[in-house]
C-alpha cells in the first residue's frame, strides 16, 4: 500500500457500529442539502468573456501576404474559461513512496494525523528501511518513530532496526524526519569494517555523517561484553569511511587503563587505502636498539598492490624490503617479494667487527587456464644469497634454513592445435647449494614436440595389429647451462662457463596382440646430439715438471654424434582368486601377477673414440709402459657421451597386488568392501647376454603396505646382489651361494612412512599447499609445520583470523573427558652393506603435534630424533592463547646455534594490528 499523504485519505481503517439516534440523521440530511445547493450554484454560475481589442502590426509590409484568425477578424480573442489558481501549488513534501506494513494493526487516527503499527512492523521509504515492534508515523510532522515491545514475560523485544543502504544500526528507539532524513538514536548498536559501535545517543544528520555521545567501538564478537574497548565521549561517525574521535581511553575487561589519547582517527574504508605502517621497536644484544616492519603500504589499484618495509638498527643495520601481489580474475595471479639486508655485527673500530650483505628474491605467478587454453606461463622463483635464511635478522622461517636447496622454474608453453600438434616450451631453472655455495643455472631451454603420428592407421574405425599401430613422434631439446658461485655470480668468468648443446629424438614403436592373452610392444629410438665443445687429449713431455703427462685441451666448435636402440616387450596378467565359505567376514582374496619380460639392444659406437697409448721412453733403460686406454672427445661435454661397449640385456619385471573382499559394515550397502593387503609389491632384474662377467643385475625389491586404508602406507625397497665379495669387498664373478653366502646378499633397504593423526577419529589434517600462500612451501620447505611453523615478524601471526575454522560452539564440560590434539609423525631409516659395512646409514623419526589444555589454550612442539646418532633433531616449541578478540602466543627454540624465543600479544583484527607488544631474544648470529 502506498501513502502519499495522510490528509490526502479519506478512508479510514477501524469501523464503529451504526447509531440510530434521530439528531444524527437530522445532521445528517442538512449536510447533503447543503452540498447539493452549493452544486448547483456552481453549474448556473457562468464566466463571461472580456473582449480584447487587436492592434494594427505595424511592421507589415505592402503586397505581404497576411493570414488573419477568425479572432481577428471579429475583432476579440477567445480567453480560456477556467481561470488560473491565484494560490501557489503546495510542494510535494515526501520524494519516495512510503510503504508500511504490521503483523497486529495498523490503525489511522484522522484526528491525530498518524498512522500506528503494532507488531512486526515495517516501514520503507527509498533506500530507508526501520523495522520495530511498534512504529508511530506523524503526517503532521513528516516523522517516524520507532520503538520495542514487551512480550508476556514483560521482555523488551522486537527493538528497532535501522538499515539504510548497507549501514544497520540497532537502537532501543529512533526518531527519523522524512523531510531533513535527521534521525535521533538511542542505545544503537552497530557494526562497520569490523568494529562493533555501541552509544547512548546518536544523532544523524544525513546518510554520510553521524554524531554520537558515550560511545563504546571494540573488534570483540560479544559487543555487549567485550573483552576490552575503547570509549569515547563525543565521536563523529562517517560510515564507511572514518571514526574521528575526541579524548579516547582504553578499557580492558570493563577497567580503565592508562592508554589513552587526546583524539583519535579510525579509518573505515572498504577499499584497500595508501598508509603508513608503523615499525615494532626493540633491542638486541649485536645491533642495538632497532625499528623493524616499518615502511608505506600503495594501493595500486583493485588488482596490485606494493609494500615498502624497512628495518635499521643503532650499529648501523638496515634492511629494505618490496612486497607486492597482484591478480586478475580467470586471468593470473601472482606475488613478489624482495629483501636486501646489510648486517654489521659488533661496531666499526673493533677487531670483532664484520659485514655481511644478503638478498633474496620470491616470485610466484600462476595463469588460469580459462584465460587461453593453449599457452600457459608460470614462475616460482627462490634466488639469491646461500646464506640469506641463516643470516636474515628479522625473520625465522625454519623450513627454509633447514633446506640446503634453493631452486627457480620460469616457464612459458604453447600448444599448437592440429593434426599433429605441436608443443613448444621455453623455461629459465636454477638450482643452488647453500651449503657449498655452487649455482646451477639453465637458460634458456628450449623444448618442442610434435605429438603421436599413425601413418598407416585407417582413416575411420580402430586400430589393430602391428602396422596400424606403428607411430612416431619428433622431440627437441636444447639447453645453455651454467655452473658458478655466489662470488662470481652475474660476472664475466661465469658466463666463460657456459655450455650449450641440442639433441634430436625421434621414437618409432608399436603395440599388438599375441595368442589373445599378451600385451607385446616393440620400438626403436634415434637421438642426434649437437655440442659446440669438445676436447683433445696428448703426451705432452713438459708437463709435470718435466715428467711428462696427459694434456687435456678444449676445442670450440660444432661437433655432433648419433645413437640409436632397439627394445622390445612382452607381458600379460594373471589373475588368481581364493573364495571363502558363504557367510564369512572375509569372502574371497585376490591375487594379480603382473609378468613382463623385455629384450633391448644397444650398439657399440666407437667412432667417436680414440685409442691412446703412452709413448715409448728416450732413455733405452727405462720400462716402457704398456698401458693404453679410450677416450672420447665428447667427454666432460654438455651430453654424456655414447658408450662403446655393446649391449645386449634381458629384463624381467614381475609386479604384485593382493586385495581382500569383506562384508560391509554397512547393512545397507549392496557391495562388498575391498581392502588391498600389499600394493605394487615389484621386481625386477636384468641379464646381459653381451657381458662378459657380472651379467646378471642385483634383484630390485619396491613396495607399499598400506596400515590404514587410504591414510598410512609403508614404502620400503631393497637391493639383492647375487653376486659375492672378494677379500677387498670388491665385487666378483662368483655367486654368492657358491662361496659360502646365501642365494643373495641385502646391499641396500630402506623405509619410510608419513602420517597425520588427530583426535577426530584419525581424519588427516589439511594443509595448505598453494605456493602463493604458504610462505614456508614457497621457499622449498615443507607444507605443513613438521620442522616448525613460520615466524615472519614481518607477516600475520601464526593465529587463524578466519572465524568459520574456529569452533564457537565447543562445550567447556567436553574437555573433562575428551582434549583436542594432533600429531604428525616421519619415519625413515636407510641400510647400507654393498661392501660388508653392515650399517644403517640414517635412522630418524620427525614429530609434530599440538594439544589443546583447555578452551583457547593450546601447546605444540616440533622436533625428531636421531636414533643412529642419539640426540633430538631442531626442535621447536610453541604455546598460544586464543584470547577471543586477541591472540597470545610464545615461541621457544631452546637448543642449537639458533636458539631464540618470541612473545607476541596483539589485537586479532587488521584494523587495530598495531595494538600489540612483540618482545623477542634472536639467534646469536656469531656462533
Amino acid at each position: 500500500m502506498a501513502l502519499q499523504k495522510l490528509s490526502h485519505s479519506y478512508t479510514k481503517i477501524g469501523f464503529k457500529p451504526l447509531q440510530t439516534k434521530v439528531r444524527h440523521i437530522l445532521y445528517s440530511l442538512s449536510f447533503s442539502l447543503f452540498c447539493i445547493c452549493q452544486t448547483a450554484a456552481q453549474e448556473t454560475n457562468k464566466t463571461k468573456e472580456v473582449p480584447i481589442p487587436v492592434k494594427e502590426d505595424t511592421l507589415r509590409k505592402t503586397g505581404e501576404n497576411i493570414k488573419i484568425t477568425p479572432e481577428e477578424l471579429l475583432g476579440e480573442k477567445a480567453q480560456d474559461t477556467v481561470k488560473n489558481d491565484s494560490l501557489n501549488q503546495e510542494p510535494q513534501l515526501l520524494t519516495d513512496k512510503v510503504v508500511y506494513k504490521s503483523t497486529d494493526y495498523m490503525q489511522l487516527s484522522r484526528k491525530e494525523n498518524k498512522m500506528y503499527l503494532y507488531n512486526e512492523a515495517e516501514v520503507l521509504y527509498g533506500d530507508m528501511q526501520i523495522n520495530a515492534g511498534f512504529i508511530v508515523v506523524d503526517n503532521n510532522k513528516n516523522e517516524v518513530y520507532a520503538y520495542g515491545i514487551k512480550d508476556s514475560l514483560g521482555e523488551y523485544t522486537q527493538t528497532p532496526i535501522f538499515k539504510q543502504a548497507q549501514n544497520v544500526v540497532e537502537p532501543d528507539s529512533i526518531r527519523f524526519n522524512f523531510d531533513t532524513e535527521k534521525a535521533l538514536i538511542y542505545n544503537s548498536k552497530t557494526e562497520q569494517n569490523g568494529f562493533k559501535i555501541k552509544n547512548e545517543i546518536s544523532k544523524r544528520e544525513n546518510d554520510s555523517v553521524i554524531y554520537m555521545k558515550n560511545v563504546k567501538f571494540t573488534t570483540s564478537e560479544n559487543i555487549e561484553d567485550p573483552e576490552y574497548y575503547f570509549y569515547a565521549r563525543r565521536i563523529k561517525f562517517v560510515p564507511k569511511k572514518k571514526i574521528v574521535t575526541g579524548l579516547v581511553n582504553m578499557f580492558i575487561a570493563d577497567v580503565p587503563t592508562p592508554l589513552g589519547l587526546p583524539f583519535g582517527y579510525f579509518p573505515l574504508t572498504e577499499d584497500r587505502t595508501s598508509g603508513f605502517i608503523i615499525p615494532s621497536p626493540g633491542e638486541e644484544n649485536n645491533r642495538g636498539y632497532f625499528l623493524q616492519n616499518g615502511g608505506y603500504y600503495f594501493a595500486l589499484s583493485d588488482y596490485a598492490d606494493l609494500t615498502l618495509l624497512g628495518d635499521y638498527y643503532t650499529n648501523g643495520s638496515y634492511t629494505f624490503a618490496v612486497e607486492s601481489s597482484y591478480a586478475l580474475r580467470y586471468k593470473f595471479r601472482g606475488n613478489l617479494r624482495f629483501r636486501y639486508e646489510n648486517n654489521l655485527t659488533s661496531e666499526r673500530g673493533f677487531p670483532d667487527f664484520a659485514k655481511t650483505t644478503t638478498y633474496n628474491i620470491q616470485w610466484s605467478h600462476s595463469r588460469d587456464a580459462k584465460a587461453n587454453p593453449s599457452s600457459r606461463f608460470t614462475a616460482n622463483v627462490n634466488f639469491g644469497s646461500s646464506d640469506f635464511f641463516q643470516q636474515s635478522t628479522n625473520q625465522l622461517n625454519t623450513g627454509n634454513f633447514l633446506n640446503n636447496q634453493l631452486s627457480s622454474n620460469v616457464s612459458y608453453s604453447k600448444t599448437f592445435q592440429g593434426d599433429p600438434q605441436v608443443n613448444f616450451t621455453v623455461a629459465a631453472t636454477h638450482n643452488s647449494n647453500t651449503n657449498t655455495g655452487v649455482v646451477n643455472l639453465s637458460l634458456p631451454n628450449v623444448n618442442g614436440s610434435i605429438s603421436r603420428v599413425f601413418p598407416f592407421a585407417p582413416k575411420v574405425g580402430v586400430k589393430k595389429g602391428i602396422i596400424h599401430n606403428i607411430n612416431a613422434q619428433y622431440t627437441f631439446t636444447g639447453q645453455n647451462t651454467v655452473q658458478t658461485t655466489d662470488d662470481d655470480l652475474f660476472t664475466a668468468a661465469m658466463f666463460k662457463r657456459a655450455r650449450a648443446g641440442m639433441r634430436h629424438t625421434i621414437p618409432i614403436s608399436t603395440n599388438f596382440k599375441l595368442f589373445k592373452y599378451l600385451s607385446a610392444s616393440a620400438g626403436t629410438q634415434f637421438q642426434e646430439s649437437w655440442v659446440f665443445e669438445t676436447i683433445k687429449q696428448d703426451f705432452d713431455q713438459e708437463a709435470n715438471n718435466g715428467a711428462g703427462g696427459v694434456v687435456r685441451d678444449t676445442i670450440k666448435g660444432f661437433d655432433s654424434f648419433r645413437t640409436y636402440n632397439f627394445s622390445t616387450s612382452i607381458g600379460t596378467t594373471i589373475y588368481g582368486t581364493f573364495n571363502f565359505k558363504k557367510g564369512k567376514k572375509i569372502e574371497a582374496i585376490r591375487h594379480t601377477m603382473r609378468p613382463s619380460i623385455s629384450y633391448s639392444i644397444n650398439p657399440a659406437f666407437d667412432g667417436s673414440y680414440v685409442r691412446f697409448e703412452n709413448p715409448e721412453p728416450d732413455d733405452p733403460d727405462t720400462e716402457i709402459d704398456e698401458s693404453a686406454f679410450e677416450y672420447s672427445r665428447f667427454e666432460g661435454g654438455f651430453f654424456s657421451p655414447p658408450s662403446n661397449v655393446f649391449s645386449s640385456s634381458i629384463g624381467f619385471t614381475l609386479s604384485n597386488n593382493l586385495e581382500m573382499k569383506v562384508k560391509s559394515k554397512d547393512s545397507t550397502a549392496t557391495e562388498s568392501k575391498k581392502i588391498t593387503l600389499l600394493n605394487n609389491l615389484n621386481l625386477s632384474t636384468a641379464y646381459n647376454i653381451a657381458g662378459d662377467s657380472l651379467k646378471l643385475s642385483p634383484l630390485s625389491i619396491t613396495g607399499n603396505i598400506p596400515i590404514i586404508q587410504n591414510k598410512l602406507d609403508i614404502n620400503f625397497n631393497a637391493q639383492l646382489d647375487p653376486y659375492a665379495l672378494d677379500n677387498n669387498n670388491r665385487k666378483i664373478d662368483v655367486w654368492n651361494i657358491d662361496n659360502g653366502g646365501s642365494l643373495f646378499r641385502l646391499t641396500r633397504a630402506s623405509a619410510n612412512f608419513g602420517y597425520s593423526f588427530t583426535s577426530k577419529d584419525f581424519e588427516k589434517g589439511q594443509v595448505n599447499e598453494d605456493p602463493l600462500e604458504n610462505q614456508n612451501f614457497r621457499n622449498g620447505g615443507r607444507p605443513d609445520d613438521l620442522f616448525g611453523g613460520v615466524t615472519d615478524f614481518g607477516e600475520a601471526r601464526s593465529f587463524d583470523r578466519d572465524k568459520s575454522n574456529r569452533d564457537t560452539n565447543k562445550d567447556v564440560k567436553d574437555y573433562n573427558y575428551k582434549i583436542p590434539w594432533n600429531l604428525r609423525l616421519s619415519y625413515n631409516v636407510n641400510y647400507s652393506n654393498s661392501a660388508r659395512q653392515n650399517e644403517i646409514s640414517s635412522h630418524s623419526i620427525m614429530f609434530s603435534g599440538d594439544i589443546e589444555l583447555a578452551p583457547r589454550w593450546s601447546v605444540g612442539a616440533s622436533s625428531g630424533y636421531d636414533l643412529k646418532n642419539p640426540g633430538f633433531t631442531f626442535t621447536n616449541l610453541r604455546f598460544q592463547r586464543d584470547l577471543e578478540s586477541w591472540v597470545m602466543n610464545f615461541n621457544w627454540i631452546p637448543f642449537s646455534e639458533r636458539t631464540s624465543w618470541n612473545f607476541f600479544i596483539g589485537i586479532k583484527s587488521s584494523v587495530l594490528s598495531d595494538i600489540k607488544w612483540d618482545k623477542r631474544r634472536e639467534p646469536d648470529r656469531q656462533l
